[in-house]
Order: C-alpha cells, then sequence, then structure tokens
C-alpha cells in the first residue's frame, strides 16, 4: 500500500510539472511575436486556466507532502512579474492629490448603438461620460447616426472645450478626444487596416505637453457564428466541441494577432521617435489582454495604471463570455498613478470604460 500511494504520488508530481511547465511557457509568451509565431502568441489566454491550475498544486502538496510544495511555490515565483500584471492587488488606494488629471478611455460601441440623446430619453454613454469628470476622455467606436448627431455628442460634452475626430472607415469607425485642457496637435499613427487606428494628441496641461495616443487595435473579429461555437463548447464541454471549438476561435485570433502586431510595432515606433523626458499616455482598446504581445511591446519603458493602482482581474469586455482586459492605460514612468478602475456600473457597451488619476512625480518623489 505504500508504495502504491508513492507510485501515485509521482505520477501527480509529473501532473504538476507538466502545469508548471504550460504555465511557464504562457507566462512568458508575450515575447513570441506573432508575425512569426500567430498561434503560439495566443497562448496568453490560457494563462489564468495555468495559473489556477498550479496554484491548486500548491494547496495540495501543502496539505499531502509539504516539502513537493516547494516545486509550485518557485514556478509561481519565477510567473510573478505576470501574475502581478494579470490580477494586481493594491492594498492602499491613497489620497489623489489636487494636480491630478483624470483620464478616460472607452469603447463606447457607437454610443450604445447610436441611440438618441433627449431629455426624455438620455443617451446612456453620454450620460455616463457628462458625470465622470475626467479631464481627457479618449473615445473608441466613435460613431454617430440614424438618431444620434454629432452635434448631439458635442452639445452633451459642452463643459469639454477641445475636442477632436478621427475618421476610420469611411465614417465606419472613429476615435475622438475630449478636453479640458488645449489640444496642440493631433497627428495619426499610419498603419495598415480596414477599420482600425490610432492616433496621437498633444495635449497642453499646465507647463507640460502631455502626449496620449489613443488606440483601436485590429479586432479580432468574431462573428454571430464563432459566439455560438464558443458558447456551445463552453456549456458542452466534450473532446468534439473543445476541438472543433479551439482550432476555430484560434484560427481567427491568431489572424488578428498577426496583424495587430504590425499595427503595434508602428505605434511603438512612434512612441520611441519621442522625447525621452516626454509625458506619456497610451490608452484603448488592445484588442489583446494583460499576457500579449501588444501588451508587453507598449508597455516597454511604460507602466500599466491598472497594474499600479487597479485590483484583480479588471475585465473590461463584458459580452458572449469573453472575460478579459483588453482596455488599458499605460503611462510613462515620470508620472505617480493615484486610483485606476475598470467601471462595471454602465454596460451601455460591450466594453467597460476604465479610467485613472494620474499626476507628474516631484523631485521628491
Amino acid at each position: 500500500m505504500r508504495y502504491i500511494g508513492q507510485l501515485l504520488g509521482y505520477v501527480i508530481l509529473i501532473f504538476n510539472a507538466v502545469v508548471a511547465a504550460l504555465l511557464l511557457f504562457v507566462a512568458y509568451s508575450p515575447d513570441i511575436d506573432p508575425q512569426a509565431h500567430p498561434v503560439l502568441s495566443c497562448a496568453g489566454l490560457f494563462f489564468p486556466f495555468f495559473w489556477v491550475a498550479n496554484l491548486a498544486f500548491l494547496v495540495f502538496w501543502l496539505v499531502v507532502y509539504r516539502r513537493y510544495a516547494l516545486f509550485p511555490l518557485l514556478v509561481l515565483l519565477i510567473c510573478w512579474g505576470s501574475i502581478r500584471t494579470y490580477f494586481p492587488v493594491n492594498w492602499s488606494g491613497g489620497d489623489v492629490p489636487e494636480d491630478a488629471i483624470k483620464v478616460l478611455s472607452y469603447n463606447t460601441r457607437a454610443f450604445g448603438d447610436m441611440k438618441a440623446h433627449t431629455k426624455e430619453t438620455p443617451n446612456e454613454v453620454l450620460t455616463y461620460l457628462q458625470k465622470s469628470d475626467a479631464d481627457i476622455i479618449c473615445l473608441q467606436e466613435y460613431v454617430w447616426g440614424g438618431k444620434l448627431k454629432k452635434k448631439d455628442i458635442d452639445y452633451a460634452l459642452r463643459d469639454y472645450p477641445y475636442r477632436h475626430h478621427y475618421s476610420l472607415a469611411d465614417g465606419w469607425n472613429g476615435l475622438g478626444c475630449y478636453s479640458r485642457y488645449p489640444i496642440l496637435s493631433a497627428k495619426p499613427i499610419p498603419y495598415k487596416s480596414a477599420s482600425n487606428g490610432s492616433i496621437a494628441y498633444y495635449i497642453k496641461v499646465k507647463d507640460d505637453t502631455l502626449v496620449v495616443v489613443n488606440n483601436h487595435l485590429e479586432s479580432n473579429r468574431i462573428l454571430d457564428e464563432d459566439v455560438k461555437t464558443y458558447q456551445t463548447m463552453v456549456d458542452t464541454p466534450n473532446r468534439e466541441n473543445v476541438s472543433f471549438g479551439l482550432r476555430t476561435l484560434l484560427k481567427k485570433l491568431a489572424e488578428a494577432s498577426k496583424v495587430r502586431a504590425k499595427q503595434t510595432d508602428v505605434v511603438k515606433e512612434t512612441l520611441r521617435g519621442l522625447d525621452e523626458n516626454a509625458s506619456v499616455i497610451v490608452c484603448g482598446d488592445f484588442n489583446d489582454t494583460p499576457i500579449s504581445y501588444t501588451h508587453h511591446t507598449l508597455s516597454e519603458n511604460l507602466q500599466d495604471a491598472f497594474v499600479e493602482a487597479g485590483n484583480g482581474l479588471g475585465i473590461s469586455y463584458n459580452r458572449h463570455r469573453f472575460y478579459f482586459r483588453i482596455d488599458h492605460i499605460l503611462c510613462s514612468k515620470n508620472m505617480n498613478v493615484h486610483r485606476c478602475e475598470v467601471d462595471n456600473t454602465i454596460e451601455a457597451s460591450d466594453h467597460y470604460p476604465v479610467w485613472c488619476y494620474l499626476s507628474l512625480k516631484k523631485d521628491n518623489d
């Protein structure tokens, strides 16, 4: 009986080793260039599963045989950077200084599918933005039509004297910025895309010029039939459904990841061309998780506001059970992040807005 127990322990340890190896792979998968290996670059999507599995092994060994618990613990420590990026925990919110500015990024889904904004039936997205008290608002899927007019949007946001609209895909998509501070210029970042884009705003904030890059990077083009495939796989996870679902979705995600990587590299080159002391914010709908080539590349020499001052998963996409944080705010390291939240109090869009308070570091910070 003793030998059977030892054998079983070794088998479980081997399974633990396999899970640990997979966790290490997905944790460092953001280093994989999607243009060379598009499918492998999507490995980061599986990070939470292998992370939780490794935690389960840690608990198991602590109960059964503590010496072996050192193995999953060591793996978790090696992956600590990825774990903190995916699931940050910040105990102290801290006071927000008076000189901090509030930055808000929101994929509006055409202002909640272009719903009218009237006194009787106010548009939920515009009402939210009015009450947000943000100093700089960056919008993705800035599109109007039907009963919602451009003049309605501008009038609702009349407290923001400085504004810019960048039309994409012949008006089928767009990026927008509303600011309490002067927008000195707006420079589109040219890259190939049918309907997505990026633009850099140069905004005069007190004595500093802030470079704000608003992004809506390549969408994953998940169609209704893909959603049905995914939901079938989740609801009935038999071998056939899981195999077909993974093949179908990974193919589509890999194709988008490859295109998005090219766009990411162009945006990164724009950032490299800025003065090394520039105050920079990079925000928007990245269409990629925190464990991805896109996030890893764009956050180089920057800090993720949610990682610095947010808590938990921060899920920003809220439809079809694709629960991921794909909307981000990054900022240069000469800034302090005081608070950051993904605001799930509004469900007018398939994305939640993300906002944060930022202030320039002083000499003694």
